[in-house]
């Protein structure tokens, strides 16, 4: 990536504008390390580059692929121009792949349960049978947690 602009010429909420990030997301972002620091005016007001508006739009994109904070930082401190680089960005999209094929199937199973629920009861009986049935999951569930914590007690023979 060439440098576009390294001179702070625009306020945040210029910078939030053209980058399309909120000013507390800007903010955040500081805060978390992904953007550097801003630079300060004797008022107090923040001013921003074009690096930094880019940097806010990298952000931005990545944040919309649902990456964490950490991966966001990954990626954006890789300049590119290397194997290396490529490699760690690779690595890091991988894993955020495979993490996003887990949710998907986390998702997909509870898309099954929440199916099953809604069957159980049209909305018209006098006993809702959806409440009925988390009452009962909900004491099974609490059976298989006392059933844990009792195997996971030390036994005195």
């Amino acid at each position: 990536m060439s440098p576009l602009s390294q001179t702070p010429q625009f306020r945040i909420g210029e910078a939030a504008q053209k980058s399309g990030v909120s000013t507390a997301n800007i903010r955040h972002y500081e805060r978390e390390g992904l953007l550097p620091a801003a630079i300060r005016a004797d008022n107090g007001y923040r001013f921003y580059s074009e690096d930094d508006i880019h940097q806010l739009r990298l952000i931005r994109l990545t944040r919309s692929l649902d990456m964490s904070a950490e991966e966001i930082r990954q990626i954006i401190h890789l300049d590119g121009s290397s194997a290396e680089a490529c490699e760690q960005a690779s690595h890091t999209i991988a894993q955020h792949l495979s993490h996003v094929r887990e949710r998907i199937a986390e998702l997909s199973q509870l898309e099954l349960r929440l199916q099953s629920l809604l069957h159980a009861c049209n909305g018209q009986e006098t006993t809702c049978q959806i409440i009925e049935t988390l009452h009962q999951q909900a004491n099974t569930l609490q059976a298989h947690e006392n059933a844990a914590q009792a195997s996971a007690r030390p036994r005195h023979v």
